[in-house]
């Protein structure tokens, strides 16, 4: 017979203690819910005059779109590098909310350095550069919390979107007092729009 999945997120998760250079846990949506996938990237030289680009459960094109924003405006290059790309669990990915997982993904692999351990990524990234907010944000914040994520959000920070504090918190996020707070005990800080001068 069949029996029900309580928790498939953890099907496309990685079991290692420590996290490896080049993972990125992405929020996205299957359907009608949540899932979290973990997303791997593997940077290497290139050892043939065209660099190869290869990706699994995600578009190819768009993987070549991501690298030219990340060179043209991160100052990033991987033109004499071959990038590979892997959704986990053979899941397949349509939505440019794993825009920002990939990004990650590929720079930790570049650098050689793991992303901070909890982190839970979901944007899509623009042409000219910016990280535009993913539909049904609370949903996959929602989920991210119930695998033991933690996540913190600015009050106020909905208000533009008609989201109050009290959604926020409903979907698991803790909400604190300023922006001073959330720069000062995060390891990485997700915004939608650039900082300000006063925040950097």
């Amino acid at each position: 017979g069949l029996r029900e999945v309580s928790n498939p997120s953890r099907l496309f998760m990685g079991e290692g203690e420590n996290a490896a250079p080049g993972t990125a846990v992405f929020a996205g949506i299957e359907g009608t819910r949540p899932l979290l996938v973990e997303i791997q990237a593997l940077v290497d030289d290139a050892h043939a005059p065209n660099p190869r680009r290869l990706s699994v459960g995600l578009e190819q094109n768009r993987l070549a779109m991501l690298l030219a924003v990340l060179h043209r405006h991160v100052g990033v290059a991987c033109y004499d590098q071959d990038v590979f790309i892997n959704a986990v669990g053979g899941v397949k990915i349509a939505e440019p909310a794993a825009d920002l997982a990939v990004l990650l993904a590929i720079v930790s692999s570049l650098k050689g350095k793991p992303l901070p351990r909890g982190l839970v990524v979901f944007g899509e990234v623009g042409l000219a550069g910016e990280i535009r907010p993913a539909p049904r944000g609370q949903e996959r914040l929602r989920e991210a919390a119930k695998l033991g994520f933690s996540v913190a959000v600015e009050s106020g920070a909905g208000d533009a979107a008609n989201f109050a504090d009290d959604t926020y918190r409903a979907a698991g996020a803790t909400v604190v007092p300023t922006a001073a707070e959330i720069w000062g005990r995060s390891d990485i800080v997700f915004k939608v729009r650039p900082p300000s001068a006063e925040e950097v």
